[in-house]
């Protein structure tokens, strides 16, 4: 199979690389500037991801993670300078709270696998970032700002990135139409409400998820959150309590 990636174009310098064969059909976002490239997360490593990126951008690649799950940093192993937050350093130095067969099994789970692809050879990456991301951190690429956000809730460690001047947000796993997961022991559903609040409140203009659908309209950061607050208000944002169905998106707690 040689098809493992789609690409689109959102803009002349901004692409999303998508891996629509796998079950959690993750979206990775280049964004190149004047004076180098920038791409949010790596997907899950079935395939060189690297040999995407070069023919999309001839500067020099930073990789950064909206979270060190490994449908997200798959493909950090081909990124010598990669960024990652502080609260999930230690999930880069097999501390990662899934044992390896576990990931192995969701990695090959609904999947239509390329032939060359032997999942007896996967590894979770681990590795030591050449930069500590901390909240609002800002990521200057030249002529494009990205503001680092820690959004907690999915993971501790869990960041959106925000481009103000387009009002764009990268959202992870924070923001997507699909089950937004909450129920993992190293999630927090309260962290995750409080998150929603504060992406909220930038008002974005434009959300690229890190998963499934990708025209999503901006009015779903309020909806998801308006549902987080719901269930507080219930006493439901409880992990154990199930999933709960919002027609566009569901909450696992």
């Amino acid at each position: 199979m040689n098809d493992w990636f789609t690409i689109d174009k959102i803009d002349a310098n901004t692409y999303v690389i998508s891996e629509y064969h796998h079950l959690e059909e993750t979206h990775c976002y280049l964004l190149n500037g004047n004076e180098r490239s920038l791409l949010i997360d790596t997907g899950v490593g079935i395939s060189n991801i690297y040999d995407e990126v070069i023919n999309l951008t001839d500067k020099p690649v930073t990789a950064v993670a909206t979270h060190i799950h490994w449908d997200h940093i798959g493909g950090h192993k081909y990124f010598s300078d990669f960024y990652v937050h502080s609260a999930e350093m230690d999930w880069l130095n097999c501390k990662f709270p899934l044992p390896l067969e576990t990931v192995k099994e969701m990695v090959v789970d609904h999947c239509a696998l390329p032939d060359d692809f032997d999942i007896n050879n996967y590894e979770l990456f681990q590795g030591v970032p050449t930069m500590v991301l901390t909240d609002k951190n800002i990521i200057d690429i030249g002529g494009r700002q990205i503001e680092v956000l820690h959004t907690p809730g999915h993971s501790p460690g869990h960041c959106c990135f925000y481009e103000q001047d387009r009002g764009w947000l990268y959202s992870g796993n924070l923001i997507y139409q699909g089950c937004l997961d909450a129920f993992y022991p190293s999630t927090d559903p309260l962290a995750f409400m409080r998150s929603l609040e504060k992406v909220k409140a930038l008002a974005p203009r434009k959300i690229f998820p890190a998963h499934h659908q990708l025209d999503i309209p901006a009015s779903l950061v309020e909806e998801v959150s308006d549902a987080f607050q719901s269930l507080y208000r219930q006493g439901k944002l409880k992990q154990g309590n199930g999933v709960f169905n919002f027609g566009e998106f569901q909450i696992h707690i």
